[in-house]
Formats: C-alpha cells, structure tokens, sequence
C-alpha cells in the first residue's frame, strides 16, 4: 500500500494523461495517483477509468466533478480525499502536462523523508530554470514571486510554483476550508499559510518544461487573482493568531 498520492487536476487533458500515469507508475518508488477531473468535455475522464478498470484499479483513482470549479477547489477536495485515507503519508500536487517532470516526485518526497514539512519544485532558487516560455511569461512569473516576498515577508523563491509535496501533518493542520482563493493565489496560500503555522518549506531545484500538447489555463484573471490575493493574505495575517492543534 503506497504511502504517497499525487493529485492530478484535469481539465481537456486527453493528450497528456494516459502518458502522465503511465510515467508516475514507471518511477522506482511507488506513488498512487488521484485524477480530480472538473468534467472535461474531451474525454479524458474515460481515458482514466479505462486504465483503472484494466490495469491500474488498485493505485489509480479519480474523482469527477461537473464543470470547472477551479484549481485550488481540485487540490482541495484531493488533500480531503487523500486525508480519509490514513495510509498517505505524503501528498503531491502535479500538472497532467510534463511541465512538471515525474523523476522528480521522487526528489520532492525525499526532502520530505529528510525532514521537511513540506518541498516545493521551484523553478527560481538556481536561477531560472524554465523551457519553452516566451521571456514575457518568464518575467510575469518570476517577479510575481519577487512581489510576494516583498508584501508578505516570506523567503520563497518560487511562490506560485505548482509541484509541490505536503506532508499529511501540514494538510491536517491548515484550515482547507477557508482557504480562498483557487488560481495561482491558491499556490501563494498554501506556502503563506503553511509558513505562518510554522512548518519547514524547502524549495527543491527542478527544470521546468512548458506543454508541448493540450492548451494552457493561464488566463488574466488567474493572474490579477494572484495580484491582489497577495495583498488580502498579508493583511488578513495580522493580529492572527496560527496556532497547531
């Protein structure tokens, strides 16, 4: 029984997903995977239940939900999903896209196993470290990091970055259910408030590769989200008390 899950978000990922899986159940260590599809008119739910029926019933899992309800609403009901399952030990956010490499599941556990709470694949602490985006997306996202270090205080490097391990300690911890916000805000939230409990988030080097198939969900409302969320975060922090039961 696999002690590690990693949540996959779909969204029209009919080219990407049977290649994904694959991939995770390829590595050395064992991962089960949790496909969160927000009812993607493309098929790729089918593709899924295909595999599970066939030949992966025991480490392949989905959840389907009706019409797209939003990132961060995806990884939310997968942290819940993943936590009434006490053998998950680990639990990892990951795009369905190879932008986010599998190899380095293994990685982003490890640095979990060697005592942090919680291991972020960042793009940004060796430089910057991203294939196939146009400089303008490369510098939107770099100095989006920048510009939430400067409001809220926090060192990380990368904090919009999307590839992430938890340790179940952290996801029982952070209150899920007033969590606010669902596009890269989402991302910034979870590190903010993991690091405002006190938790240790290390920043792991990764290489980031952008999709070759399927199309991007980036959008400019994803973005302004993210711009003013910041904000909202930092002043909703203050005179607050982030104690651990």
């Amino acid at each position: 029984m696999a002690e590690s899950l990693v949540i996959i978000p779909t969204y029209n990922e009919k080219e990407n997903i049977e290649k994904i899986i694959r991939k995770v159940f390829s590595l050395s260590h064992a991962f089960d995977i949790l496909i969160v599809d927000d009812g993607s008119p493309d098929g790729t739910a089918d593709i899924v239940k295909n595999l599970q029926l066939n030949e992966f019933s025991d480490r392949l899992f989905i959840e389907e939900r009706k019409g797209k309800l939003g990132l961060g609403t995806a990884y939310i009901h997968g942290f819940k999903w993943g936590l009434a399952r006490a053998h998950y030990q680990y639990i990892f956010e990951m795009d369905a896209d190879f932008s986010h490499n599998p190899e380095d599941l293994i990685r982003l556990r490890q640095a979990c196993v060697d005592g942090a709470d919680m291991s972020i694949g960042s793009r940004y602490i060796k430089g910057v470290n991203v294939v196939n985006w146009p400089m303008s997306r490369v510098l939107m996202s770099y100095f989006a990091s920048v510009y939430v270090r400067f409001i809220t205080g926090i060192k990380i490097q990368d904090a919009t970055a999307g590839f992430v391990c938890f340790t179940r300690e952290v996801l029982k911890t952070i209150p899920l259910d007033k969590i606010k916000f669902v596009g890269y805000a989402f991302q910034i939230e979870m590190k903010f408030t993991a690091i405002q409990y006190g938790f240790d988030v290390v920043e792991v080097p990764i290489i980031f590769t952008d999709r070759t198939e399927g199309t991007s969900k980036m959008s400019t409302s994803i973005f302004k989200e993210a711009f003013f969320g910041v904000i909202q975060l930092k002043l909703g922090s203050l005179g607050k008390r982030y104690n651990r039961n």
